[in-house]
């Protein structure tokens, strides 16, 4: 009989002790439930501590001064194409030489910065510099109301025009925009050239660059071109690869300016620069060289 009530009383122990670790268990489970609970909040509270520490350093690199960013970087990246007398090589040079160039070389000297030229797509220039992969768009730039809504620009330091070039023996036929209606077009994408044949309902063709669509003319694979004034004095006519060429209707007259990053204070201190180089001669030192000086601007 004890053996009967010895065997009971065990599983009575028994019977305890699970009860005892089953409330154990559940205990636990509620404190793990509410710890976890609890720490929700915190971890909402990091992220959002993180995501303001990201808006608060975009923040700060937004209004970053580009000027201080340049001197840091030591260089001045400058945007360009294949454009004489602005920007180009001569047969058998790696060296960008032009008025442009040489002003822009002018300006980095006193930023205390290398100058570095990069060729892009003409037609990418506004994205090129949001993008940071150049400082500045530096040649012959039209001052268009896109880019002057898109860039912070300088002041306007060239005269310039958009001119219709056409095969030297066939000049005399198009002198007016009437005579133009039926011709094909090569113009420069992106380029004010481009603008003018749209503003004239022109056909045209876009090409990759100016030097391009005087190819495309000469080839005869197009009728004609429009092409900037001053690169057309540089480009087409005696002594020069396109002595075939030359131009007729003057279609628009603007200005060229310096492109920089919307917001950016580079275009103030070029200003200052263009101020300085003009009164102390050296732009019209420049200009000279290049052929340009009767289209300087006055800088003041």
């Amino acid at each position: 009989m004890r053996f009967v009530s010895g065997c009971g009383s065990r599983k009575g122990e028994l019977h305890m002790k699970k009860r005892i670790i089953g409330s154990v268990l559940a205990a636990s489970m509620v404190l793990a439930m509410a710890g976890c609970g609890s720490s929700a909040p915190n971890t909402n509270a990091s992220a959002a501590s993180s995501s303001q520490a990201v808006t608060a350093a975009s923040s700060a690199a937004s209004s970053e001064s580009d000027v201080d960013y340049i001197k840091n970087k030591g260089s001045l990246i400058v945007g360009i194409t294949d454009f004489a007398p602005m920007d180009y090589k001569e047969d058998g040079s790696d060296e960008w030489i032009g008025f442009d160039a040489d002003l822009a070389r002018e300006v980095g000297k006193d930023l205390g910065v290398d100058v570095k030229f990069v060729e892009i797509d003409w037609d990418n220039k506004i994205l090129e510099l949001d993008n940071k992969s150049i400082d500045v768009v530096w040649n012959g730039m039209t001052l268009t109301d896109e880019v002057t809504k898109s860039m912070a620009c300088t002041n306007a330091y060239l005269n310039n025009a958009q001119v219709v070039v056409v095969p030297a023996d066939k000049a005399d036929q198009y002198q007016t925009v009437d005579s133009l209606k039926d011709l094909s077009f090569a113009v420069e994408a992106g380029s004010a050239g481009e603008e003018a044949a749209k503003e004239n309902n022109l056909n045209y063709t876009a090409m990759t660059s100016q030097a391009d669509t005087l190819m495309e003319v000469s080839a005869g694979t197009s009728d004609a071109s429009i092409i900037d004034l001053l690169m057309a004095g540089a480009m087409i006519g005696k002594g020069t690869s396109y002595d075939k060429l030359t131009h007729t209707v003057e279609l628009t007259t603007e200005k060229y300016g310096v492109g920089c990053r919307k917001g950016s204070d580079l275009a103030d201190y070029i200003n200052k620069e263009f101020v300085k180089l003009y009164q102390d001669g050296t732009m019209k030192t420049i200009a000279e060289k290049y052929g340009v000086q009767d289209a300087l601007v006055e800088q003041k």
